[in-house]
């Protein structure tokens, strides 16, 4: 118990200095504080960056000169009426956005979550996301609000190749989908959010993704790949992204990594040293950059600031919190 109080003692000091970094705030339990008790431990614990899903008013009405930069989600599930109409557009965002724009840092729309058309589970919705963006974009322009960035939040999966980094490209199912997207992230001077998780890349093969590599304990350097080095997976995986992106005309766009995390419980490798490694490790590393663009920190957000015990899948799904519901530290 003492080293884990020692633990949090080193974490939330670096997070409080590390303008980087963020904490995505899911909301799929009945036990959680309310919304005004989380905002408060977030500007207790100096986190000033936060990412939600769905634009529940509770928390946005908390969110009111909390000085938080926010990543606003549209869930998947209203992608198809956002999409149909500009006048869907228009009424979303003067209610969720407008309504709080004057005393809440909305930085980025984030128009649904980890679609794919080649993923059965969310392929339904990869018709509605890019009319979704523009009349997401074209309903804050008109509204004044033209500064807020309008994006989508990606996986892995869109990916054909990733290894080495440089080889990354989005796969010929993926292509159709995303490319558009691109370009109208690099026509709007928007940027590309991606969740990375190098702990589902190593559960999928063990054997050749060692554990130290995906917790950035590797002692040397794993991937060679041309002029670059990769001593961890989080930064080999950021920057396939940006080669891939590179091949579809989105050489300009910066990446911000909008979920990130490691599971403390409930399935292989993970565990609560396991998670506090990742975390710790994660939080220092961002300051870095990526081997490919080291010039500038990662924004990165935190999967997720409460484990969430009704969130459906896998039981580590409901593991990855930074905090007990009762707000204390979990490591």
């Amino acid at each position: 118990m003492a080293a884990i109080f020692l633990f949090l003692g080193l974490l939330m000091p670096t997070i409080t200095g590390a303008q980087s970094i963020g904490v995505c705030y899911g909301t799929l339990a009945d036990n959680l504080p309310s919304a005004p008790e989380v905002v408060q431990l977030c500007q207790r614990r100096g986190i000033e960056k936060m990412r939600i899903f769905d634009p529940k008013p509770e928390t946005l009405e908390a969110l009111r000169g909390s000085g938080i930069r926010l990543i606003l989600g549209v869930p998947n599930v209203n992608l198809q009426a956002l999409a149909s109409t500009p006048n869907a557009a228009t009424d979303w965002v003067k209610s969720n956005v407008v309504t709080y724009a004057s005393d809440v840092d909305i930085w980025c729309i984030a128009v649904g979550n980890e679609v794919s058309p080649i993923n059965g589970a969310t392929s339904q919705f990869a018709q509605y996301v890019l009319p979704a963006m523009q009349n997401i974009q074209s309903a804050l322009v008109a509204a004044g609000l033209g500064q807020i960035k309008v994006s989508t939040a990606s996986s892995a999966e869109l990916l054909g190749s990733s290894y080495p980094p440089s080889q990354g490209v989005f796969s010929d199912g993926a292509s159709s989908f995303i490319d558009p997207i691109i370009g109208f992230l690099v026509n709007n001077n928007s940027t590309f959010l991606a969740n990375v998780y190098p702990y589902f890349a190593h559960i999928g093969d063990p054997v050749n993704v060692q554990l130290s590599y995906a917790l950035f304990t590797s002692p040397g350097v794993v991937v060679h790949d041309g002029q670059y080095g990769y001593q961890n997976l989080f930064d080999a995986m950021v920057d396939a992204f940006y080669a891939a992106l590179e091949k579809a005309g989105g050489t300009a766009l910066d990446i911000v990594v909008s979920e990130s995390g490691w599971p403390s419980d409930g399935g292989v490798a993970a565990t609560m040293e396991n998670a506090k490694t990742y975390y710790t490790n994660l939080v220092y590393h961002v300051m870095r950059g990526t081997p490919k663009r080291p010039e500038k920190a990662l924004d990165t957000y935190l999967f997720a600031l409460f484990d969430e015990n009704q969130k459906p899948g896998p039981e580590s799904e409901r593991h990855f919190g930074l905090f007990f519901p009762n707000e204390v530290p979990k490591y």
